[in-house]
């Protein structure tokens, strides 16, 4: 299947769903690279836009993303990545997911879900994932 990476110049966004629980966990970007990585190793690979590389989920903390299953969008420029998580979070902040705040009428935001693990621990002198 040919994948429209065009669209966002190289990239398409990866949504990382929980496979058992069926949570989103965060949402990443992919170039062909990464996806060519991902689907090679079976462990989810994505492509940071702030450090402009590849990256490895789970390559600084343990935490890697199994990968269960990878559906495309209809447009084919948009992926769902079904993982085993083997971590207590996916989010740098310490959160099983990055949507860890619900965002109030008012515009505030507040955090809904307990930390799971101390990202200074984690992530101290590694760089963040």
């Amino acid at each position: 299947m040919e994948l429209v990476f065009e669209k966002l110049g190289g990239l398409i966004p990866a949504v990382i769903q929980d496979d058992g629980t069926k949570e989103i966990l965060m949402l990443g970007f992919v170039n062909s690279e990464s996806l060519a990585l991902t689907q090679r190793s079976g462990e989810v690979h994505f492509f940071s836009r702030s450090r402009n590389k590849l990256w490895k989920k789970g390559e600084t903390s343990g935490h890697v993303l199994r990968v269960k299953e990878v559906r495309v969008d209809c447009d084919a420029d948009a992926l769902l990545i079904r993982v085993e998580n083997l971590g207590p979070g996916v989010c740098h902040e310490g959160y099983r997911s990055c949507f860890f705040r619900e965002l109030r009428p008012d515009g505030t935001a507040q955090i809904v879900e307990p930390l799971q693990f101390d990202p200074k621990s984690v992530y101290e002198k590694k760089g963040a994932e």
